[in-house]
């Protein structure tokens, strides 16, 4: 940029004849942007919803990983960093073992029998403790060894660790040089090899290929974006759209449940969605879904009429911290059922496994999805957020992002998507 302001004549006409350097203009995006572009991004939409380009009221929502700036070979793992954790405990409860045989009078009233939470202090005092019971005694050498050892580096690292661990929040990996950056499976090779690359989950929202909101994300998974990016495109544009349409990635109870709250339409697809029409699924008996549920007496009825009363309810939690509600139903009695086959293949009587919220959000989506509004929805989507990522990546080449941090890709992917919006109304 700083050399087509001085010899492309369009851009010097841009400028006015000024010529700042790379450093200007690189403080100019990373600082000076900083809580602002979002503002100006809105003012556009605002604009394009004032001249009719688009409407607001649907939005059609899907995400891409793009490749962070970033080493693609320093990276830290949280696995790792738990087997280290826990090898430093086995360890230190293996020295312990070894000091109680030496010297148990020493160590009788100490009560330290579990090792499996540990920190640096503690790791630090049951070392001098074993320092001190093992003191004027005959020791294996290589114990000695290792106690050295253990003094000198365990309680070091397990600060390091518990420093990493705080970078990582909740995710499973980052990388060392950018460490917002999270490692993700990424099909940009030739042969469409997954390839685990340092990146972010950049999500849009899109109209007539306009993008009307943008989000970036640390995490992998689309289910965990769609939230925050509804509360993200409510909060800049002052507006909630009246319907949202996506792909099965975005299919789940916590998505279904937050949009039901803000009272969104959801035209959002569910696993087995497309499955589930096929003739063969309707057919089969062993699907929980083609099984009628009595919601007066609380009972499902197997494919022979016989009822399957409740058992008991249980609670999970997604990752995510999402409660969800569980209910176990069984059969009385399957024994000499001609169904037994191709219905149960189990010993005992049939038991089923139901989310009743799950399946009743599930009716709703389907009933929207293959109404005639959702078909038009469903035809419409492929072109809408996947033809402006393309246009990005494959005909602008932009596959990387340029700067460091989640703040700062924030700000290039929103002038990304404001150069978008700005070309196409234009073009």
């Amino acid at each position: 940029m700083e050399q087509a302001l001085k010899e492309n004549i369009h851009f010097m006409w841009l400028s006015g004849m000024s010529y700042p350097d790379h450093n200007t203009i690189n403080r100019f995006r990373s600082e000076r942007l900083q809580g602002v572009l979002k503002e100006v991004f809105s003012q556009v939409v605002h604009f394009l919803a004032e001249n009719g380009y688009v409407t607001l009221k649907e939005i059609y929502l899907d995400g891409t990983k793009l490749e962070a700036n970033a080493n693609r070979y320093t990276f830290v793992w949280g696995r790792g960093l738990r087997s280290s954790r826990e090898r430093i405990g086995k360890q230190l409860k293996e020295l312990w073992s070894y000091a109680e045989r030496v010297a148990r009078e020493e160590l009788a009233d100490t009560g330290e029998d579990s090792f499996e939470q540990i920190n640096p202090q503690k790791v630090k005092e049951v070392i001098e403790q074993i320092d001190q019971a093992l003191k004027g005694r005959k020791v294996d050498k290589k114990v000695r060894q290792k106690l050295k050892y253990a003094r000198k580096r365990w309680p070091e690292n397990l600060e390091k660790y518990e420093q990493l661990e705080q970078q990582m929040v909740k995710r499973n990996s980052f990388s060392k040089t950018d460490p917002d950056a999270t490692f993700m499976r990424m099909k940009e090779d030739h042969m469409r090899n997954g390839q685990l690359k340092p990146g972010y989950n950049w999500q849009i929202s899109t109209q007539n290929q306009y993008i009307l909101g943008y989000t970036l994300h640390q995490t992998p998974n689309d289910t965990t974006t769609l939230a925050e990016h509804i509360n993200q495109f409510e909060q800049h544009l002052g507006v909630k759209p009246q319907a949202v349409v996506a792909d099965a990635g975005y299919g789940s109870e916590e998505n279904y449940t937050f949009l039901e709250y803000k009272r969104i339409e959801p035209y959002v697809k569910y696993n087995y969605f497309h499955k589930e029409q096929s003739k063969k699924w309707k057919e089969d008996p062993s699907r929980i879904d083609n099984l009628y549920y009595n919601e007066e007496k609380d009972c499902f009825y197997c494919p022979m009429g016989q009822s399957m009363t409740f058992v008991k309810e249980f609670e999970t939690t997604t990752d995510n911290g999402f409660k969800q509600t569980k209910r176990v139903y069984q059969a009385e009695n399957c024994s000499g059922c001609p169904m037994r086959g191709p219905c149960h293949k189990g010993k005992s009587n049939r038991k089923i496994e139901v989310n009743l919220a799950l399946m009743r959000y599930k009716k709703k989506v389907r009933e929207l999805l293959n109404s005639e509004q959702g078909l038009y929805y469903r035809s419409k989507r492929p072109v809408e957020p996947e033809a402006v990522f393309g246009m990005i990546k494959n005909n602008r080449h932009y596959r990387r992002f340029l700067l460091r941090g989640l703040d700062k890709v924030e700000i290039e992917a929103g002038l990304l998507c404001l150069a978008h919006n700005i070309k196409k109304m234009a073009g």
